[in-house]
């Protein structure tokens, strides 16, 4: 990405002085601005199903630590698998911004944007659902600690509708 585009719009933020057509900025970063905004979306809705997931794995978790401190290794697993969304989130957002150019038209800028969206949506939701699993799966560890790689492998399932999006973005970025 060329970085020229956010510090050119830094450094005329920074001015209090200097009146700035913003109306005419938008059109003439259009494109830009829009493919940024897709960015962030991919990033940031990813992003936001994963904390929460991960939040209510973990505090799952610790529950269980509380009866059986042996258990740690299954709470850490059940409890990262979430975060992957916001794994993928982030890969699309980066590969997005190295597409990004100062004179890129509305088409592509909106194109990209759309890029962001297979994941940003369903990595939000898939998140949550699989936060949702995994919390279950730590019920399971506490009652029937030699299965809880069964509950990881039912985790595993709901990963598959993230993986599938964030090929989709790939492909969609790639291609746009």
């Amino acid at each position: 990405m060329n970085l020229s585009i956010l510090l050119t719009a830094v450094n005329e933020a920074a001015d209090p002085g200097k009146v700035v057509d913003t109306a005419s900025k938008f059109f003439n970063w259009g494109g830009a601005a829009i493919a940024l905004i897709g960015a962030a979306l991919a990033v940031v809705l990813a992003g936001i199903g994963s904390a929460i997931a991960v939040k209510n794995v973990a505090s799952a978790g610790i529950g269980l630590l509380t009866e059986d401190p042996r258990q740690f290794m299954p709470a850490l697993v059940l409890s990262l698998l979430p975060s992957t969304q916001g794994i993928y989130g982030f890969v699309i957002a980066f590969m997005m911004l190295g597409k990004v150019t100062a004179g890129m038209d509305f088409t592509s800028g909106f194109s990209l944007m759309l890029a962001g969206l297979p994941i940003g949506i369903v990595g939000l939701l898939s998140a949550i659902f699989q936060g949702k699993v995994a919390a279950a799966g730590i019920q399971l560890a506490a009652k029937q600690p030699k299965h809880w790689s069964r509950a990881m492998i039912l985790t595993l399932l709901v990963e598959m509708f993230a993986l599938l999006s964030f090929i989709i973005s790939i492909f969609m970025v790639n291609n746009g």
